[in-house]
């Protein structure tokens, strides 16, 4: 499986499972996002959009389509293994979840893609287009295959997924709104239509807002399976798996008669021990585990390679230290969507006044806790936040002189995305001094369309060059309450 990452790096994020239950994180399919330049800074609303990952050709292929340049695709023979270059497939603006199809009884392969309004004044309407069978260009210029606008009651149709299944060209796809909508099924003789359509997945009475673009699965026992996620403000994306059958007129029926299911038995496969990709890391040697992105694309310098552990995140100058918005190393992972506490150790090895670095709930409001060098060189624990559509943080607490520049932060995670914030003067797990809560309760907003994240960062405001000292992160723990 893989997802959508946004204007972050690595991206593509690839994740494997057995059962379509227990899932861990294997890698990444980008190192950077392309083109390099565009994402040299952050880009929260660009990037990688509604990938799609298929086998053909003993290869896996990956199309996706960014909002801002147009179609690209990457491939490998093995998921683990180095992936292709980038490869731009069809250039423009609003070009958005494509979807490829090798055609089994034709030898034929298409493309089928949406549109972001927001980029091409474009929008609701799925188009098609011939491709190369190596995957490598567009052989047409397209044509409108589906046009919503001529469907009562639906809008917004986007994230198309695009079978051959018992004679019908069907494509899977969600309209009426990411938070709000439902997902379709549209199928045709002919792969340039007419395409009939019916709702095949809704909320119903149950909790699950959307359901959004998803896939569908079949297991080697020929038991159909629907993947879908779930819209949840700060938590994100949630994602769903579905039973899904097929009804005596042919079509697809998710979940419980078209409603999502929150309980049911699981795939008829090999039995899998519990797993999910990870969280926690005690930055071996230096380096950081697969859960972590920037903000951007990485550049030379921002982490020290060191022999012994930890995370030593060089103090990079900036023009935006007011702003963790705008700065590009910032490491990111996704936060939790349970009630939890976020853990790390924290060292403040730097001169420069004004140089600080701390743990960050980012969003389109965030707020950090952390140290920073004042300018008479003491060392204090900072608290600051930054509310929706302001440029410049407020410090949410008064700051607190840390001798040593040495601390242990915790954000205890709440229901509803609330943080509270913690620290103890100590670097160490279980510090005897215990921790004491600093400042109010934050509530967590989502970033766009991908809601909230954690965050480590170290910075430092412009200067005349040369290093800035780093901060050193230790021992990061996510923990569930006993």
């Amino acid at each position: 499986m893989t997802a959508s990452s946004f204007g972050r790096a690595p991206g593509l994020p690839l994740l494997h499972s057995r059962d379509l239950v227990n899932w861990t994180l294997v890698g990444h399919a980008l190192d950077r996002l392309p083109p390099e330049a565009a994402y040299a800074s952050p880009r929260h609303d660009g990037g990688v959009w509604a990938p799609s990952l298929r086998h053909h050709d003993d290869r896996f292929w990956i199309f996706w389509g960014d909002p801002d340049h147009g179609i690209w695709q990457t491939n490998s023979p093995s998921v683990r293994g180095r992936w292709s270059a980038p490869q731009l497939v069809k250039a423009g603006r609003g070009l958005i979840d494509p979807c490829p199809l090798w055609d089994e009884e034709t030898g034929a392969a298409h493309l089928v893609h949406g549109w972001a309004r927001s980029r091409s004044g474009i929008g609701n309407r799925l188009t098609g287009h011939r491709m190369s069978p190596d995957g490598s260009a567009l052989l047409d210029e397209g044509r409108t295959i589906v046009d919503a606008d001529t469907i009562p009651g639906w809008f917004t149709l986007e994230g198309p997924k695009l079978y051959r299944h018992d004679g019908w060209f069907w494509i899977l796809a969600p309209a009426g709104g990411v938070a709000t909508g439902w997902q379709g099924a549209l199928r045709s003789r002919h792969f340039l239509g007419p395409y009939e359509e019916r709702v095949v997945l809704e909320q119903g009475d149950t909790d699950v807002n959307g359901p959004h673009q998803g896939g569908w699965v079949r297991t080697p026992g020929g038991e159909d399976w629907f993947v879908h996620f779930q819209q949840c403000g700060a938590y994100g994306r949630l994602v769903h798996l579905q039973p899904m059958r097929w009804d005596e007129d042919g079509w697809p029926v998710l979940g419980d008669a078209g409603s999502p299911v929150l309980v049911h038995a699981k795939p008829a496969l090999p039995p899998q021990p519990r797993s999910a990709p990870a969280v926690d890391d005690d930055f071996p040697g230096g380096r950081f585990g697969r859960q972590w992105q920037w903000t951007a694309n990485p550049r030379d310098g921002w982490a020290s390679q060191h022999g012994g552990d930890g995370l030593r995140l060089n103090c990079g100058r900036t023009e935006g230290i007011d702003d963790l918005r705008t700065v590009p190393h910032v490491l990111t992972q996704r936060l939790p969507a349970r009630p939890c506490t976020v853990e790390v150790g924290l060292w403040l090895d730097s001169e420069e006044p004004g140089a600080r670095a701390g743990l960050v709930v980012l969003g389109d409001a965030y707020s950090w806790i952390g140290l920073c060098r004042e300018a008479d060189g003491t060392v204090r624990l900072t608290h600051r936040f930054t509310p929706p559509h302001a440029d410049r943080e407020r410090d949410a607490a008064p700051p607190l002189a840390v001798p040593g520049g040495r601390v242990r932060l915790r954000i205890e995670l709440l229901r509803g995305a609330r943080c509270r914030f913690w620290y103890a003067v100590d670097d160490r797990p279980g510090s005897p001094g215990g921790f004491a809560p600093v400042g109010r309760v934050f509530a967590a907003t989502p970033w766009r369309w991908v809601g909230a994240l954690l965050g480590l960062f170290a910075a430092a405001p412009p200067g005349a060059g040369g290093p800035a000292g780093t901060g050193t992160f230790t021992s990061f723990r996510i923990s569930s309450p006993s």
